[in-house]
């Protein structure tokens, strides 16, 4: 049996390689890929070569990058994280023959996996399970966005998502995946304002459509818009909080200026390039404000494990149920057969395509 798989043999070059499926050994399970999603963050960086893993060593025990060789060279063979399979074999009573779940096995055809190692997300059956590939990863970022908003306002002791943002007046910087989903996110969860900001017109027409305001940060500014209509006191205006979705740093900047005094920034976003734009000497000094990194890496601390990433899953299922078909209709922008992969993945790197989700049909 032999499995495809893309592969990112350096910058630019991406193509699809047969490989062994591999045999099924006792206690492990075979699915077969239904659907694959792209991420436009991470996994261009691998195809443009702006990943930070690819040039230095990453020393995980001491949370930093040093010199060295790279942490993962080129050829790249586990690209991707956000994969829906359907179980063709099982060793293991934990995981049913027949079952469709979500699963971040990289773009391939198929796997093999350990469920003791593996996280493996029952999609149920009223679920479309295109939507699938938000459930393990993707949509787990964006709730521990909100997460990480609770334990700023209460510590360890969060026992909602709500907490996080509920009554609260809520900007996203972004309308990519990440940004709608949060902003989604923050709307189920009780949100008293959510405004979203981006400088793309057909992303802010898609926000548009799934029923949140928007606002153009090119046009009139922003943060005086917000703070003119968002007042809590005296000299107090602005977002109680901010979700930065967007990985440069002019974002950054401007999520800054949106907040209220002593606000913090909910910050998802990977900046490739720097951040050599954000003026720390102005809105983050004068304002006492904070930025608050927000990766699926791990929850805040004191947290886990009451809040992992099962519960953090099963809150995007619950998302995907509600607002599902406007997911599908208006993030999912392109579904294209697997093997166009290499094509999409180097048009989408060098701009000369532009998509909101694309997801690989196998």
């Amino acid at each position: 049996m032999r499995d495809r798989v893309v592969v990112v043999e350096g910058p630019g070059r991406v193509r699809v390689v047969e490989q062994d499926a591999g045999p099924l050994r006792p206690g492990t399970f075979r699915v077969q890929t239904l659907f694959s999603g792209v991420s436009a963050g991470t996994e261009l960086s691998y195809v443009k070569g702006t990943n930070p893993y690819l040039n230095v060593t990453w020393d995980a025990d001491l949370g930093l990058f040093r010199p060295g060789p790279p942490s993962s060279p080129y050829p790249v063979t586990r690209l991707g994280y956000m994969q829906v399979g359907r179980v063709v074999e099982s060793a293991t009573p934990a995981v049913a023959e027949g079952a469709v779940g979500a699963m971040t096995y990289g773009h391939r055809t198929g796997w093999v996996a350990d469920p003791l190692a593996e996280r493996f997300v029952p999609l149920p059956d009223d679920l479309d399970p295109l939507l699938g590939v938000y459930a393990a990863h993707m949509g787990p970022i964006c709730a521990n966005g909100l997460l990480h908003a609770a334990a700023d306002l209460h510590g360890s002791d969060v026992r909602s998502l709500d907490d996080g943002v509920a009554g609260r007046r809520v900007a996203v910087v972004g309308c990519g995946v990440v940004g709608l989903l949060t902003a989604l996110f923050a709307r189920r969860h009780g949100a008293a304002s959510v405004v979203v900001l981006d400088p793309t017109p057909q992303r802010r027409q898609v926000a548009e459509v799934l029923g949140l305001e928007a606002l153009d940060p090119d046009a009139d500014d922003p943060a005086v818009v917000l703070k003119t209509r968002w007042a809590h006191a005296a000299g107090d205006r602005g977002a109680d909080v901010v979700f930065q979705c967007r990985g440069q740093a002019w974002a950054l900047h401007l999520a800054l200026r949106l907040l209220r005094p002593q606000g913090t920034v909910i910050d998802l976003a990977f900046y490739q390039a720097g951040a050599d734009e954000v003026r720390l000497g102005e809105e983050f000094h004068h304002n006492g404000l904070s930025v608050r990194c927000a990766q699926i890496g791990r929850v805040p601390r004191g947290l886990a494990p009451t809040w992992d990433r099962e519960r953090l899953s099963a809150a995007t299922v619950d998302l995907l149920r509600d607002d599902g078909d406007a997911i599908g209709k208006h993030l999912v922008s392109a579904v294209v057969p697997f093997d166009e992969a290499p094509a999409v993945l180097t048009d989408l790197a060098a701009r000369r395509r532009h998509e909101l989700q694309v997801v690989l049909a196998v």
